[in-house]
């Protein structure tokens, strides 16, 4: 009853509430991160859903579109601004996906939604993370997120779906709040963002 029926009804609920309180805060971000970005401050990309569905995630952008002489886009780290360093360290740049989760592309708390290019990458197993709406925060977040390896990451996500329920998800939703504090396990040792996938040798 819960993961069918409470689980999406106190998403929306709660997103809805929260973008609310904080629509003070998101205008004064759109605002900074319009002026350092010097451009767009969201950030749409397609990820995949429930079942592999296919949705557009929205963030905040924390980067700007600055471009090496070769006409190329420069470097994560060299493309950071100091109001998305910041965002994004507070993880503030997650904030839009609760319009996300308002419209039933996303819950709360689920796997993370990653690249739609890593989807034929997973294995039988890692691929059973798709089986629940990606979440705004996770079981994998809370336990080491971008500081463990991506096998360490999809065998979370999938005790997660064996384990839903609410006493997971508050638990979860507690502990992301101590690491949001913290700002804790935000990047890979060495890189400003996440290492890509490329796939699990031994798959199952």
């Amino acid at each position: 009853m819960y993961s069918g029926f409470l689980k999406p009804l106190s998403d929306f609920l709660i997103a809805f509430i929260v973008l609310l309180l904080l629509s003070p805060v998101l205008l004064l971000l759109i605002i900074l991160l319009a002026f350092f970005n010097k451009g767009s401050v969201f950030f749409f990309q397609e990820r995949p859903g429930k079942k592999g569905r296919i949705f557009k995630v929205i963030k905040f952008k924390t980067m700007n579109d600055k471009k090496g002489a070769d006409g190329k886009l420069l470097p994560d780290a060299d493309r950071i601004t100091k109001v998305g360093s910041f965002v994004r360290t507070t993880s503030l740049d997650e904030l839009p996906q609760l319009i996300n989760v308002v419209k039933g592309d996303m819950s709360l708390v689920g796997p993370r939604p990653l690249l739609v290019k890593y989807l034929p990458l997973y294995n039988a197993k890692q691929a059973r993370r798709h089986e629940v709406k990606p979440g705004i925060t996770g079981w994998a977040q809370v336990n080491g997120r971008n500081a463990i390896s991506w096998e360490q990451k999809f065998e979370l996500d999938v005790h997660y779906v064996d384990n839903l329920s609410l006493g997971l998800d508050i638990k979860i939703i507690y502990l992301t709040v101590l690491k949001v504090i913290k700002r804790s396990d935000i990047n890979t040792e060495g890189v400003a963002t996440t290492i890509p996938f490329t796939g699990t040798k031994d798959s199952e």
